[in-house]
């Protein structure tokens, strides 16, 4: 076990031999930390946090009670192999958050980036993949071998299939069930999740700029109308905007190698 001296440590906080507390942690009451766990610089475990496994955990990220992370992934395949959970920096870990480790048949590692919010409840499965800047709301679930990428936003109670990607930028309304990729700044909502636009605030936000988005958006309408397949469409968008990095980066994840198929709108197959 190692401690560093400016770490605050609960006294009935239990840490088991081996396990790595950075400086200016601050471990609250009733916390249990398993031996192969690592806390960055001035982690806040605000109390009955259960970190166990391989579980490494960035700078500045607090964790709130009754979170329970590392503990072995929701899979009946898995036999108690070593496998990772890595979680980056500054990252606000809410109550009840279930984050699982990897398994051997998907990598062995659950990763997940810096500055997320994980509402009270939400569950990210094994070998998930999860950016940066993502809000998932309260309930919201991924289920295993999910990859979510940068300023993502999933509402509350939402849930993900396994295997799917979901956009950078893309908005998640709550209580959807999402079984397809969502394509980057998509917007997708409904009982079975249906593409209903982009999520024009989030790019606001973010400051893109208006003849930009303005081009997205006519991308956006040419790829998902009738006619060739939408690979096809993402190519001829890509090559009419060479200069757009929006449309660069949805065209290249519709072309890019999935298990899924994609979220689309209300009066389309599915392709």
């Amino acid at each position: 076990m190692t401690i560093h001296p400016t770490a605050t440590i609960h006294p009935t906080a239990v840490i088991e031999d081996g396990a790595r507390i950075g400086p200016g942690c601050r471990v609250g009451a009733y916390c249990v930390i398993g031996a192969d766990v690592e806390l960055g610089e001035e982690v806040h475990l605000h109390s009955h946090v259960v970190l166990a496994g391989v579980t490494r955990i960035g700078a500045q990220t607090q964790v709130f009670p009754f979170a329970a992370l590392g503990t072995a992934p929701q899979d009946l395949k898995y036999r108690g192999e070593r496998t990772e959970l890595v979680i980056g920096a500054r990252n606000r870990i809410r109550e009840y958050v279930t984050l699982s480790p990897g398994t051997t048949g998907g990598g062995g590692v659950t990763r997940i980036g810096d500055d997320n919010l994980f509402m009270a409840h939400a569950h990210v499965g094994h070998d998930c993949t999860v950016g940066n800047g993502i809000v998932m709301a309260n309930c919201a679930s991924l289920a295993g071998h999910v990859v979510v990428e940068d300023g993502a936003i999933l509402g509350g109670l939402a849930g993900v299939h396994q295997f799917v990607r979901i956009g950078k930028g893309a908005m998640i309304g709550g209580l959807s069930a999402v079984s397809s990729d969502v394509v980057p700044y998509g917007m997708v909502a409904g009982e079975r999740a249906k593409l209903i636009g982009l999520n024009l605030v989030g790019l606001k936000r973010r400051g893109r700029a208006k003849p930009e988005i303005n081009e997205l958006r006519a991308a956006f309408d040419a790829m998902f109308e009738s006619g060739d397949t939408l690979a096809e469409r993402a190519r001829a968008a890509r090559e009419q905007h060479p200069d757009n990095p929006l449309v660069a980066e949805m065209a290249e994840f519709i072309l890019a190698e999935s298990n899924r198929s994609f979220t689309l709108p209300p009066d389309r197959r599915r392709v």
